[in-house]
């Protein structure tokens, strides 16, 4: 068996747009039921989430036999979660609230095994295919994709120095929580936040590194990708539940 290769972080490379949703419903059911529907990737939450390393592995289980490329988010920049997620088979990982190079090459020594980080060996991982892929330990480090989260102000200014840090393939802005540092809660689309994020979006891709960005707003999504966004979330699972229950709800009921 070898070591499967990471397709998303090659899309990247070649700046081929990848279209992607949030799976924030702990459920291995319903990530199989979405990777069914085309997307080129599905991001495995676990900041805003319950989910933790064991659902995490069984909805890349489910996830595995599908086109859909799975990331997985942490909860934090924090390399103990980190390695039992890469343990559950994650290839690919965005680190949530990076506000430095410094923070950006702890997320790097984090996803990477030594001499050039700090993740921990084991042999019989589901990433390892339980001991299957030969050499994996010294192959592996290839295929990681690691993605980082800039979302405040004050990161905004770091953004060039964060996307230089070598192992980080992509910078992705967090809208939500760029806005709330910005005195702005709960308004992405406020002038100020609007102009911010197309500005962090076009500087990053100037860097060489892919932009990544998520909205429900077609319009604003329509910007970012303008403005050079590669790898682009178009909406989040629970959102299109509800939206579509109200949708039903106001055609039934009103």
């Amino acid at each position: 068996m070898d070591l499967p290769k990471n397709t998303f972080k090659a899309a990247l490379k070649a700046r081929q747009q990848q279209i992607g949703l949030w799976v924030s419903i702990p459920s291995a059911a319903t990530a199989e039921a979405l990777a069914t529907c085309g997307f080129d990737w599905l991001l495995v939450d676990c900041e805003h989430t319950p989910n933790d390393p064991a659902n995490v592995q069984a909805m890349l289980q489910a996830l595995a036999p599908y086109p859909a490329h799975a990331a997985v988010r942490p909860g934090w920049n924090d390399a103990v979660e980190i390695k039992r997620l890469m343990d559950a088979g994650a290839q690919t990982v965005l680190v949530p609230y990076v506000q430095t190079a410094e923070e950006a090459r702890a997320a790097v020594a984090a996803v990477m095994y030594p001499p050039r980080g700090v993740r921990g060996v084991s042999g019989m991982s589901r990433a390892t295919r339980f001991g299957a892929i030969p050499n994996y330990t010294a192959r592996a480090n290839d295929e990681i994709c690691l993605l980082v989260q800039v979302e405040t102000k004050a990161a905004l200014g770091q953004i060039e120095a964060i996307a230089a840090v070598e192992g980080v393939d992509g910078v992705f802005i967090g809208p939500a929580d760029l806005a709330a540092s910005m005195g702005h809660p709960g308004n992405m689309g406020h002038p100020e936040v609007k102009a911010a994020i197309l500005d962090a979006v076009r500087r990053i891709a100037a860097t060489g590194k892919a932009a990544g960005f998520l909205a429900s707003d077609p319009a604003l999504l329509r910007e970012v990708v303008a403005a050079g966004c590669t790898f682009t979330a178009v909406g989040m699972d629970i959102g299109v539940l509800v939206s579509g229950a109200k949708a039903l709800v106001a055609e039934w009921k009103g």
